[in-house]
């Protein structure tokens, strides 16, 4: 009797909440899309460490390629809202450019599931990816952010003319991305461990170092102490 008074109070949890409960599958199915791909997730693995059905899945998802994109628009969506976050229109460009690329450094390293996920969808030729609206108009405005920080550089005589912000957030992306994917092969192959505390600090600091140094005007290295 007591086992069918939870069974009835977890239904009524899910009807009371549906986006709670969309959002709790989507978060699961990260994980396990993270953990091993999108060939070896299993709905039913998902839907065991869920507060739904197999059954809501389909429902609220179509199929695993539906919530699998689900999830990858869930791992972009959450990298940009931190940017957004960010008050990056208060500082001068040099000081926001630096707050950018140490936001996605921390971001990446405490959020390993989307580096996965991204390296994921890599292997799939962003098959997925293209599919979706959501993650195209999404970085749609991470590139507005550089645009903004870099036109603001050059009006103060700071940064180098002839940047792409592309080609910029593609740099930064890069730095911090490695970080991650290939910490595991890098402490293995030179009996170092860059996820210690202090390497990570050191990564961190000469991240931002390295775009900085690119992006501002070398005659202006100097009187910046760069």
């Amino acid at each position: 009797m007591a086992g069918s008074g939870g069974a009835q109070g977890a239904k009524a949890a899910r009807t009371q909440d549906p986006e709670g409960t969309r959002q709790n599958i989507i978060e699961v199915a990260s994980q396990e899309f993270a953990l091993n791909g999108l060939s070896g997730a299993r709905i039913d693995e998902i839907a065991a460490k869920t507060r739904a059905s197999k059954r809501m899945i389909y429902y609220y998802f179509g199929d695993k390629e539906g919530l699998y994109l689900s999830a990858l628009e869930n791992a972009y969506r959450r990298v940009r809202e931190g940017e957004a976050q960010l008050d990056i229109e208060g500082l001068a460009p040099l000081d926001a450019l630096r707050r950018l690329v140490e936001f996605t450094f921390d971001h990446h390293h405490q959020h390993e599931d989307f580096i996965r996920m991204v390296m994921i969808e890599n292997i799939h030729h962003g098959e997925y990816l293209e599919r979706s609206k959501v993650i195209r108009q999404l970085n749609v405005t991470a590139i507005g952010t550089i645009e903004q920080i870099y036109a603001r550089g050059l009006k103060d005589g700071l940064f180098r003319e002839g940047l792409d912000p592309i080609e910029l957030h593609w740099q930064i992306s890069a730095l911090c991305f490695f970080n991650v994917s290939n910490r595991a092969t890098f402490s293995h192959l030179f009996g170092r461990d860059f996820g210690a505390p202090g390497a990570q600090e050191a990564l961190r600091r000469n991240a931002v170092d390295m775009v900085t140094r690119h992006v501002v005007r070398p005659d202006r290295l100097v009187t910046l102490g760069l």
